[in-house]
Parts: C-alpha cells; sequence; structure tokens
C-alpha cells in the first residue's frame, strides 16, 4: 500500500514559530539598550572618582606654611630684647645666651599667666604650640657675649663679696660654675644688673616662683644691700660664651 505525503497546514505552525522569534529579538533589543545605559554610567563613574582622588591628593599633599621666626622676632620683640637679644638695662632682660628649653618653659609660663607681666601676657596669649617651638628655637641660637655688656670697670671689693655670696648661697651650685646656665636653668652670667635686683627681691618675698621653692629658699635671709652686691656681681661677671 502506498502512503500518500502528508501536507502540514503552515497557518498555525507559522504563527507558533514567529511569536517566539519576535520575542527574542524584542528582548535582544532591550537588552542592547540597558547595556548601553550601563556602560554609559560605568564610562563616567571612573572619571568621577579620578577627580575625587585628584581633589584628596591636592589636599593632603599641600605644603605646611613656613614661618619666619627671626622675621616675627623682629616685628614682635626686638624693640625690647634687641635685635640680639642682648636686651636693654631698665626694660627688658637679656635673652642672648640662654637654651631654648629654658626658653620654651618660660614662653609656656607667659602663655598660660604663671608667670605675670602684662606685656609678655597680651603678647603670647594666642601662640600655638608651633609658635612657642620656634620662638624658643630662636633664642636658643642667640650667642652669648664673651663679655658683660656693662662698660664700668668693676669694683674688685664688690666683686669679691659678691662671690661669697654666690658661693654660699648655691648660685654656682644650679647655674654652673661660670653662670653659664644648661637645659632648664638660665644664664646669669652678663644679665642686666636692674633686672637681676629686681627678680632676687621677688624671689625672696615669694612673689616670683621658678620649678621649686629653691630659688626663694636660697635667699632667705638676704637683706637688701646684700641682694644688690649679688646682683652687681652677676652683672659683671664674664661666664663663658
Amino acid at each position: 500500500m502506498i502512503l500518500a505525503p502528508v501536507q502540514l497546514s503552515p497557518s498555525s505552525d507559522h504563527k507558533t514559530a514567529a511569536s517566539p522569534l519576535r520575542l527574542q529579538l524584542f528582548c535582544s533589543f532591550v537588552g542592547c539598550l540597558l547595556a548601553g545605559f550601563g556602560l554609559s554610567a560605568l564610562a563616567q563613574t571612573p572619571s568621577k572618582t579620578k577627580s575625587q582622588a585628584s581633589t584628596t591628593t591636592i589636599a593632603t599633599t599641600a605644603p605646611k606654611t613656613v614661618v619666619d621666626y627671626a622675621q616675627r622676632y623682629a616685628q614682635l620683640c626686638a624693640s625690647c630684647h634687641g635685635v640680639d637679644g642682648k636686651g636693654a638695662p631698665n626694660l627688658a632682660p637679656s635673652l642672648a645666651g640662654q637654651h631654648s628649653f629654658y626658653a620654651i618653659t618660660q614662653l609656656f609660663l607667659f602663655k598660660n599667666e604663671r608667670r605675670t607681666n602684662v606685656a609678655m601676657n597680651a603678647l603670647i596669649k594666642d601662640f600655638s604650640n608651633d609658635d612657642l617651638r620656634g620662638f624658643s628655637d630662636l633664642i636658643g641660637k642667640f650667642p652669648a657675649s664673651s663679655a658683660p655688656p656693662n662698660v664700668d670697670i668693676p669694683d674688685t671689693l664688690r666683686m669679691a663679696q659678691g662671690k661669697e655670696l654666690a658661693n654660699k648661697h648655691q648660685c654656682m651650685s644650679c647655674h654652673g660654675g661660670q653662670l653659664s646656665g644648661g637645659q632648664q636653668v638660665p644664664r646669669l652670667a652678663g644679665q642686666h644688673e636692674d633686672y637681676l635686683k629686681r627678680v632676687l627681691t621677688e624671689f625672696q618675698q615669694g612673689k616670683r616662683l621658678g620649678y621649686t621653692n629653691a630659688m626663694n629658699e636660697a635667699l632667705v635671709g638676704l637683706k637688701q644691700n646684700e641682694l644688690d652686691t649679688l646682683a652687681y656681681f652677676i652683672a659683671r661677671y664674664p661666664g663663658t660664651p
């Protein structure tokens, strides 16, 4: 028996096959659009990140401002303490030859009004820690004079009396055999006589305090003329540069 060929109706099968094809094409088109948008967004993201990184780099690597403390000293301090730190009689003490550690300690005390001086307290109250260090380092570089600034010929007898008082009251023990000081101990040699008189009197009367009560105790019992003789001797003592 001969079988006749079977003919399929194209209408129903064609529609069934065409629907998935159209859906596939539509999905591909939408996928391309989404992919395009995604690539665009990704392309923009690195640019923004790079810009932000650049800004951050600039902010963190900006050079620190360099302060010229020699210039600031000339503007703020030289009128009283002199351009070379040697001060002026009846006005301000000599800073020449003082150690930076002593200088920064005194500046700190003035800033916090542990030492009282209207001009100094007002000048230093807004100093930063960098300022305290900058000025003290500069002061520490002022060379001490090899000879005291006084021009008069020292009285031999009074110098001998002053030296005896200095030995008896432990001046050489703390401030050194040459009264040149060291670290937190100030240099006394060549300091202005009028300043020394005032400071010694303040220590004896308890009006001025040091790191300890050593100065107050060392001057107990001294009369005013003896304090004056001690100041006379110290101001004219050459010390060491």
